[in-house]
């Protein structure tokens, strides 16, 4: 993390200078903002970090509870999300604080004692090189403090409204500022029934299945129900299950069961099946108690013992897969007219089942993929046609988790088959579990060709950049210092976008590269940067060489990639790579780029490749970004 960029500051280097350009946090809401975010969840939050980070941005979040989170809720977090919050400067603390999945064991009934179980596989939770970062679980409410600390120490100062319960919601497309109106209910005690009025530029509903905001737009959930009724809860017991620190897949003659080890080495979540539902018939009709809960995880882990001390958080639900048509407030037929100014993510437009883990980790890449679409167009940096790919890009791809989660609950909620009876095959459970490993992993998103997401012309000059997919992050040596880092790791949650230009053997179209960046009239650089900001403000551009960095002449390297910044103009010495050699871990083979012409890799600021173009493609490169940045 670099600092001391403006001068040398004392103390903690993550706690930001305070802007004068920032909202002051008061007791009221504010009356006029550019952003209004409804829901305090991992969506709303991952949302508020992001544009924390800009305080020319005026930022509102509000929720309905009194305070945050302190426990239950969802607790995985996939590799996909570990490398996000990578982005936010957490992921450290999450790795410390969490327990690591690490294997995953599957359990059926016994042949000879069909009323007990007996483990039948073993298979490793993610497969080898998918990404630096592990699969944990943690309670949701640390991510939410994680988040909150970020905001608290970001320049802007963002802090929560709590206690506010959204009334109505009102767009009035024709109006040139400010058209969302939006009318909020105090709910604390002190303040009761108090209404506030504020105008938004622009709305975004992370509030949940139920959302308030979802109904003002219109838009509705559509999909089906399983018809199947689950409980789950985070005990403290004692039990001789050997297997009750792994994640487990339990199928019994008498119900299924997924165990979830969970922080602090004695915590444990349980997912338990319970009653098949009518149907019309809702979870709340069974009356299911907690007590019930854990007679069921007892019988499923027959011969097995559990002995239940603590309970600290228990829940029912009914598995659903759901979705919206649309995650935004333009009518279908009006997008390229009209400029959306409301928005939903997270379980406000879809909702699945917890089986995958899917459920806090997607909605938080909802709202990566829509902030910093926000910030570019409210700095000015875009067009409001930016906007539009959001929802075109999220629902499709979450249909596709719709689509793998129905399948993949319904063989956990089905019977272990023995022979030739009725159920599921526990192996092919487990071989299912086995092929979708990269979903449940978070990294099943592909971006379609679009206004940010170029077509795959060029794709054989860096096979293991594809593009659409996220950046996938290898090892590097940075030149200057002989220091070991990853590559992707240069991906902040910044709102900037990542020029990765990879040399070929000879590095003249690095070096051309850097030339036509800086000097030419068409450079997206030149175009898009103002004048007084840094040369690096809206597109950092590294440079890996294939060479060992000892061979490497810095006095040589273009200004580009040493460039002056901040008020002293210092050197900024953390642009220029090599490979890893001395650990065999060659990012040039790890990755399939082209030796002899190498590449460039266009990253967006959510971390996603929207290009894989030749070093030497400048035209094809300025008519991308010209496509949707605005000249400055």
């Amino acid at each position: 993390m670099q600092f001391h960029l403006q001068g040398f500051v004392p103390g903690d280097p993550e706690l930001a200078q305070a802007s004068p350009q920032a909202l002051p946090h008061a007791d009221a809401v504010p009356a006029e903002v550019d952003v209004l975010i409804v829901g305090c969840g991992p969506a709303g939050l991952t949302l508020a970090a992001q544009l924390a980070a800009f305080p020319d941005i005026r930022t509102c979040i509000v929720e309905q509870k009194d305070g945050p989170l302190e426990l239950g809720q969802a607790d995985g977090i996939a590799c996909r999300t570990m490398e996000m919050f990578e982005a936010f400067n957490f992921s450290e603390r999450v790795l410390k604080e969490a327990c690591w999945i690490n294997e995953v064991t599957f359990w059926k009934p016994d042949a000879e004692r069909p009323q007990a179980i007996v483990r039948h596989g073993r298979v490793q939770d993610t497969e080898d090189g998918l990404s630096e970062f592990p699969h944990v679980v943690l309670n949701q409410a640390r991510v939410h403090d994680f988040y909150l600390d970020l905001m608290r120490k970001s320049p802007s100062r963002l802090a929560p409204h709590y206690a506010r319960r959204l009334v109505d919601l009102t767009v009035d497309p024709a109006a040139a500022d400010f058209p969302v109106t939006v009318r909020l209910e105090r709910t604390d005690a002190a303040h009761a029934g108090q209404v506030e009025a504020l105008r938004a530029r622009y709305v975004v509903g992370c509030d949940g299945a139920r959302s308030a905001v979802r109904k003002s737009i219109g838009r509705q959930l559509v999909g089906d129900s399983a018809n199947q009724a689950w409980g789950v809860m985070d005990v403290l017991a004692v039990t001789d299950f050997p297997d009750i620190r792994f994640k487990s897949a339990v199928q019994s003659a008498h119900g299924n069961l997924l165990v979830i080890p969970r922080e602090g080495g004695y915590l444990v979540r349980l997912y338990v099946e319970m009653d098949k539902l009518g149907d019309e018939e809702r979870v709340a009709d069974r009356g299911i108690t907690l007590d019930k809960l854990i007679a069921a995880a007892q019988r499923i882990l027959h011969p097995y013992t559990l002995e239940v001390k603590d309970v600290p958080w228990w829940s029912v639900y009914e598995i659903g897969q759901r979705i919206c048509d649309k995650y935004d407030d333009v009518p279908a037929d009006a997008v390229g007219s009209r400029q959306p100014r409301v928005f939903i993510a997270g379980d406000a437009c879809h909702t699945h089942s917890p089986k995958a883990g899917q459920g806090m980790n997607f909605s938080m890449q909802d709202t990566f993929n829509l902030g910093w679409k926000l910030a570019a167009v409210l700095r000015g940096q875009c067009t409001p046609a930016l906007l539009d790919t959001y929802s075109a890009e999220r629902q499709v791809v979450a249909q596709e988790l719709i689509d793998f989660d129905r399948a993949w609950a319904k063989m956990f909620s089905d019977r272990a088959r023995e022979g030739g009876g009725e159920g599921v095959d526990p192996k092919e459970f487990q071989r299912y579990f086995e092929r979708h490993g990269r979903f449940t992993a978070g990294m099943g998103t592909h971006y379609r060709p679009s206004l940010i997401c170029g077509a795959a012309t060029h794709q054989q000059l860096a096979t293991g950049f594809v593009v659409g997919t996220r950046f996938h992050s290898a090892p590097v040596v940075r030149v200057t210092d002989a220091k070991p880092v990853q590559l992707g790791h240069a991906g902040k949650a910044d709102g900037r976008w990542r020029l990765y230009a990879f040399a070929g053997r000879d590095a003249t179209g690095l070096r051309e590269l850097c030339r036509f960046l800086e000097e030419s009239p068409e450079s997206p650089v030149r175009r898009s940067t103002r004048a007084g900001q840094d040369p690096d403000a809206v597109f950092d551009l590294r440079a890996v060489f294939q060479q060992p960095h000892q061979e490497i002449d810095i006095a040589a390297l273009p200004a580009l990639l040493l460039p002056r910044k901040g008020r002293h103009g210092l050197r900024d010495y953390e642009k220029v790579f090599s490979p890893d050699l001395k650990n065999r871990q060659d990012i040039f083979d790890l990755r399939g780029v082209d030796r002899t012409q190498g590449a460039l890799v266009v990253v967006r600021p959510d971390q996603y490749i929207a290009h894989v173009l030749p070093l030497d493609a400048h035209g094809a490169l300025a008519d991308f970004f010209a496509g949707f940045m605005l000249a400055r």
